[in-house]
Formats: C-alpha cells, structure tokens, sequence
C-alpha cells in the first residue's frame, strides 16, 4: 500500500514534537548461552521491594475504585517519617511525575509570548530537556565540570530576567557526585527569590559523605526551595512509579492544581506505605549496595581507571568516543550498560556475580580508558 503525502488538511504535531530529543531506556540485556545476564543500564533496585510490600499489593483488592486523588495516606505516611506537614508533600507518577507537575506549573510561555528558562547541569539526567520544553520553556544546559560535577558559578551566570526554574541533581545521574551544603548554601543565596529551586534526591538513600546537601534542612530555610524524591531506587518500587515533592504551601497549592488526578494508584501507594513502615530493612539493602558500590569503585581506582566519585547507585565511565565500544563489549558478556553516545557509560550497582563480571570486563577494557 502506497503511503499518502502528508497535507496541510491532515492533524499535525506541535512542531515541537519534531526537535524533542529522545528519551532513551536502558536496553534489557543480551541472552548469551551459559551466562546470566544481568541488566545494570536503569539504576534499579536489584533486590526488588520487600515482602511486605509484595503482601500490601496482593491485599489491595478495590481496583474497581479510583485512587485517592491526594494520596492522603501515603502523605501522612511521609510527613511522620520526613518530619514535615502533610501539606508540603504533593505526590506524583514517580519523581518524573512530579518533576512534570513543577514545570508545568512554573515554566512555559507567558501571555506575552515570551518562553521562561531551565537552567540546568548537562550531562544530568535525560528527561530535563524533554520535560523543560515539553512544557513550553527553554532549556539552559550548563555543561558539567571534568570531575562530573556542577558548574554553579556557571549556572549562577546563566540566570537572567526569564529564568524560572534551576534544577539541581544530587547525586548527578549520570556522573554520581553529589551537591555539598556549604556550595548550595552559597548558590541559593545568589538566586533571586522569585526562581524556584529543585533539588532532585532520586538517589539520597544511597548518599554516604557527610559534606552532602540536607535537603529537608535546606527547603525548611527557603521558600524557592522544593524536593524531588522517588520510591523507585531504593524501595525497589520503579514499576509502581511513586514520587513527590516536598515545598512550602504557596509552592504546594499551585503544584495540586497542576497535578495528574489519580496519578498514584491505591496499589501503589499501599505498597510505599508498607515500604516506609519497613524503613529499617529498606536501609540495610541499600547498605549492601553502598559497599558493592564501593567495592567496585575501588577495584575500577585500582585497574587505573579516572572515574567521578559516586554516592549513587551506579558509576560513570568517561570514555568520549570510545563508549560506544565498551557497550558493545558488554553486551558480549551479557551485561547492559547505560551508554551516551561520545560521552561515557552509566554503570548501576547490581547482583553480586554482575558486580565481578562488570570489574573483570573493566580489566580487559583498560584499552578503552582515557586520561
């Protein structure tokens, strides 16, 4: 059948729907006889959630009936554990749900046809600049300092009259250092008052260094200062998709107007709730994955390898335009890895046996290293 031209009578798309860069999943791995593939490309939780939350999912039975629009009891849930109102805490489908929420609510074009700004670190995470202009802002991207880090003084330059937005992840997915107090103390007090600040936490169960950001001490001081936190790493919850954000109520109010209705299900909110009341085991997973990731830092500075250091659940290799063939070379062993194409490679933390397999397959790759 011959396809039929496009015409000027037929639906269009936004055009820009044609300048969105793609968002790239991490790829399942390869099957290869005789060895278990492991997939390290999405920075999951390889030990899944626990067995109460499993039993919270199967006892949810009302799936005829909406969710709770409000999440009430997982808010409740959380403001106990988190030390902070209820009405401060605006859930979303995963801290991408909720990241969506703020940029819909405070970035897009105005009245007057002017489009506000984003500023945000590049490389971080992918969705920034599809969500920023999805929205209808545009993007700043400030490029990472060599060691991964944030740019800030950077960041601080970029800001002009239609900077509405400043996103900052802590740790950096993909590169993995973190934000420290002392630094963002210093940024926030160069912002204007009327830009909102995220701090984006996915991965802050995983932090260790005590420099770190406070972001619950950091937000209570700040009015422009908002949370972003996910179920989906350290609960083991990515299929569930639970997140949200933490603000005062001027920023809140706004934010539940925006919000997706019924972008929690009640099996998903049971499931974080029954997770947050486990809190103590959720912990002692994430323990055992912060020494792996340590073991295999280690092992990587050990081989010779110049990495970032990473309070995350993964490691950043900086391969420039070899990174397409360290990919390649995984895959021959069964493992997926996070490539960026010319940039590097996004290793998670996984199973013990993934961990060796991605140590010895960095041992034969010292070819490919750079610096």
């Amino acid at each position: 059948m011959t396809e039929n031209p496009v015409t000027q009578d037929q639906v269009q798309p936004r055009p820009i729907v044609a300048r969105l860069p793609k968002y790239a999943a991490g790829k399942p791995p390869v099957q290869i006889d005789g060895l278990t593939s492991y997939k390290l490309s999405s920075n999951e939780n390889p030990f899944g959630p626990l067995p109460q939350v499993h039993q919270a999912v199967i006892d949810q039975y009302a799936l005829n009936r909406y969710p709770d629009p409000l999440s009430t009891k997982l808010r409740g849930a959380l403001s106990e554990f988190l030390d902070v109102p209820a009405a401060d805490i605006v859930t979303g489908a995963g801290s991408l749900g909720a990241l969506v929420q703020i940029l819909n609510t405070y970035a897009g074009q105005n009245e007057d046809g002017v489009q506000d700004e984003v500023i945000f670190a590049w490389r971080s995470f992918e969705a920034y600049p599809i969500l920023v202009q999805t929205a209808g802002a545009l993007p700043v991207q400030i490029p990472l300092l060599e060691d991964g880090r944030h740019d800030l003084d950077a960041m601080i330059e970029a800001i002009n009259e239609n900077t509405s937005v400043i996103l900052l992840c802590t740790p950096n997915n993909p590169t993995g250092p973190i934000l420290t107090q002392d630094e963002v103390d210093d940024f926030i007090a160069r912002v204007p008052r009327n830009v909102l600040i995220v701090l984006d936490e996915a991965y802050i169960e995983f932090v260790r260094d005590e420099r770190s950001v406070d972001g619950l001490k950091t937000y209570r001081a700040n009015s422009n200062v908002i949370l972003l936190r996910t179920f989906s790493k350290a609960h083991g919850l990515a299929n569930l998709r639970v997140g949200y954000s933490v603000a005062h109520p001027e920023i809140t109010d706004n934010l539940r107007v925006m919000a997706t209705p019924f972008a929690v299900s009640s099996v998903a909110e049971d499931a974080a709730v029954a997770s947050l009341a486990h809190m103590d085991e959720v912990l002692a997973r994430v323990d055992s994955l912060v020494a792996e990731r340590e073991r295999v830092v280690a092992a990587l500075v050990e081989q010779g390898w110049k990495i970032p250091t990473t309070q995350a659940n993964f490691v950043w290799l900086p391969l420039g335009e070899k990174t397409a063939q360290f990919v390649e070379r995984a895959e021959e062993c069964a493992l997926s890895v996070r490539g960026f194409t010319n940039e590097g490679v996004r290793v998670s933390i996984g199973e013990v046996e993934a961990n060796d397999r991605f140590i010895q397959l960095c041992s034969e790759s010292l070819d490919l290293a750079q610096g």
